[in-house]
Formats: C-alpha cells, structure tokens, sequence
C-alpha cells in the first residue's frame, strides 16, 4: 500500500527542493538564506548542491513545475512573494498534479493495481469511480464471507453455479457490476469462492439486477440460488414478496412485467422449462443483506 502523498514526499519535494534551491542559488541567495527560504537545513541544501538526493525526471521535465520554480524564485528573491505564499503556490501545484496528472501517473505505476482505473481520476475524490468500485467490491467481499462461513448452504447452490453480485449507484452496464468470476461452487458440500470478485464477470445474474434497477427497484445486489417451493416459503417467512418472471431472450421485458405485478418484490424466480434450470433470485440493498437472506434460509 502506497499513499500518493508518499509520491508527494519521495519523489515531488526532493527534486522541487533541489530546483528551487539551485535557481535561488544562482539568484544570489546564499546557503543559509537558501534554507530559511525554503524551511530545511543548510545541511539538506548542501546534499541539493552536491546532487546527494534524487530527483524525478519527470517532475524535473515538467513544464509547470518548471514555471512555479520560476515565480517562486523569482517572487522569493525579490520580496515580492513570502513563504505561505510560496508555499501555497507549491500545494495548488501538488493538488492539480494529483488529480490525472504527472504524479497520479507516478502513483499508478508505483501501485500496479491503479492502473485499470487509468490516470484521470482523482484519489482524493470522496466521489471517486475508483472509490465507489472498492465500496462495492468491500461490500462484496463481506456477502461472500457471509456465504462461506453458512453452514448448509452449499446445498442452494444450483447447477449452473451461484454469483452475488452487486453494482455502483448509477450502474448502467454488465461492467458496473461486479461479481466471482466462475461463480460459487459446491465443493465437497462446501460453498466455494474460486477468485477475488471483479467487475464485469457476471452475466444472467447481473442481468436480473440491472432489468430490476431499470424497473425501479430500489437494490444494488443480487444472488441466485436453487428454485424450491420450500426456499420460497423460507423468503417469504421472512416478509419478502415473491414474483415469477419468464423469458430467457428478454430479461429486461420479463423482469419489468413481474415487477408491474408486484413492484415491492425482492424474490424473482422461474420454475424452469426445457434447457432452463429452475433458479431464485434474492434482490436487496447491498451485498451482505442478499447473502444473509439466503443464508437464514438454511438454518
């Protein structure tokens, strides 16, 4: 785990330090006025002088770091600028270099995992994709857990596999949800998760989810478990209403017929037909909410 205000520290202040106090240098100023200009030791001047610290090449490039070394110096050298000013000049740079710019760039090629986020968003952004993405897949991750440590619940588990899934707020596509990839398996009559949940790896059961957003249900999760008449009574013991749905072609049109019938259903089944396996699906308002719903019908 590395902070990107960690880039800021190791990589950006060391080499804006270093320009600044080589173009205070050549303005005149001497190394003790060097360092009271910029806050350090005349000791950390002295290593700027000598080329004892690293510097960032791609910082050094830049042109904007270039130009607020320029202003700064010159502002400094000529009384025109003082310290907080200089050093709030510094802190607008930092922010704007944060959001998609040079030092997210640094950050996602220092934290790999980043990277599938691109360099454009902000990380500070309480509104952030990437963290609306990484509430989901937490949120997730507690369902599944719920799931693994269910005992008995194995046996819902129906042929073709059970994935919860969950989306972000305005999810419009399969991408915006996120699932296992592979689903959960019965393994030896354990529920079994074989990977870390993704987005975009879930199909029919993110298709159910998003058909019943698209309907106006109010749910950002779902998961499928085996149709059976007691399952159904099991959810609906616990105050859920229940709705059948048909159609394989047309989820979006079977889903929004269903819920016109009954539009505070949370449980949609189908009976299953030819080549179609009977299957539950648990709607709710988060991950661990789907998970305990289905896990409280086998206990």
């Amino acid at each position: 785990m590395k902070f990107i205000e960690e880039v800021v520290v190791d990589e950006f202040l060391p080499t804006y330090r270093s320009m600044l106090a080589a173009d205070l240098r050549d303005r005149g100023f001497t190394q003790s006025e060097v360092a009271q200009a910029l806050g350090i030791s005349q000791s950390a001047v002295s290593k700027y002088a000598h080329g004892d610290v690293a510097r960032n090449d791609a910082i050094l490039d830049d042109d904007r770091v270039q130009e607020l070394v320029e202003t700064v110096g010159e502002g400094l050298a000529a009384g025109d600028m003082s310290p907080v000013q200089a050093l709030v000049e510094a802190e607008v740079l930092i922010r704007r270099l944060e959001r998609g710019d040079l030092l997210a760039t640094i950050h996602r090629d220092e934290v790999p995992e980043l990277a599938e986020y691109g360099s454009d968003f902000a990380i500070h952004d309480p509104e952030s994709d990437l963290r609306t993405a990484e509430r989901v897949l937490s949120s997730l991750r507690r369902g599944l857990r719920v799931l693994e440590n269910a005992s008995g619940f194995a046996r819902l588990i129906p042929n073709v596999g059970t994935n919860l899934v969950a989306c972000t707020p305005d999810a419009d596509s399969i991408d915006d949800v996120a699932g296992v990839p592979g689903r959960i398996v019965d393994v030896k009559g354990r529920a079994t998760v074989p990977a870390e949940p993704e987005f975009g790896v879930s199909e029919y059961v993110a298709s159910v989810l998003l058909a019943a957003r698209a309907a106006g249900a109010d749910v950002t999760a779902a998961i499928n478990v085996r149709y059976d008449e007691d399952v159904l009574a099991a959810l609906e013991a616990q105050g859920r209403e229940t709705v059948e749905f048909e159609g394989e072609d047309d989820i979006e049109t079977a889903v929004a017929d269903a819920l016109s019938e009954r539009p505070e259903a949370t449980v949609l089944y189908q009976t299953g037909s030819y080549g179609v396996e009977p299957i539950v699906y648990v709607l709710a308002e988060d991950s661990v909410s789907a998970a305990e719903a289905v896990r409280d019908v086998v206990r």
